[in-house]
């Protein structure tokens, strides 16, 4: 079993899910599949069930991945320990739409973040480098999953 610390866990966002079943935008697909793979290696991707739904339906909608494909890699999500939705988290993300201006679905991914305890947010969606509080944005193409150094970890 690997252990992770809080500065090697990634939260990542939908949008890095759908690229990664993407292959019309080849740059994109790759780098989308290269992140996901180490962060599979790595036991250090995190999601929510937010990202999960939204996976599973753009998926199936805008990719037209079939949906007993897109069940088994929304399924597959589930190891990543999703974080609930719950009142705390709701009121977390007012907290970031308010200080922050941001849209209600990217306050959700932030505070889920958080509550995720991870140090990194991948997504495309908000500005490569942005801090919110202890979350640290990250973009999938202007970044390398071995800039973060994702490595399991064991307590001493």
């Amino acid at each position: 079993m690997k252990f992770m610390s809080a500065a090697n866990l990634v939260f990542v966002d939908t949008n890095v899910f759908l690229y990664s079943i993407a292959p019309d935008e080849a740059v994109k697909y790759a780098l989308a599949r290269q992140w996901l793979a180490s962060l599979w290696d790595s036991a250090s991707g995190r999601v929510s069930w937010q990202v999960i739904n939204e996976f599973y339906s753009n998926a199936v909608k805008k990719a037209r991945v079939p949906r007993i494909q897109a069940r088994a890699s929304a399924d597959e999500l589930v190891l990543w320990m999703p974080v609930d939705m719950s009142r705390g988290l709701v009121e977390r993300a007012w907290h970031w739409e308010d200080k922050a201006h941001l849209s209600w679905w990217d306050a959700l991914i932030i505070a889920a973040a958080e509550r995720a305890e991870c140090r990194w947010l991948l997504t495309e969606d908000l500005q490569h480098g942005q801090r919110f509080g202890s979350v640290h944005v990250v973009s999938p193409f202007r970044a390398k999953p071995e800039d973060l150094q994702l490595s399991a970890v064991r307590p001493n």
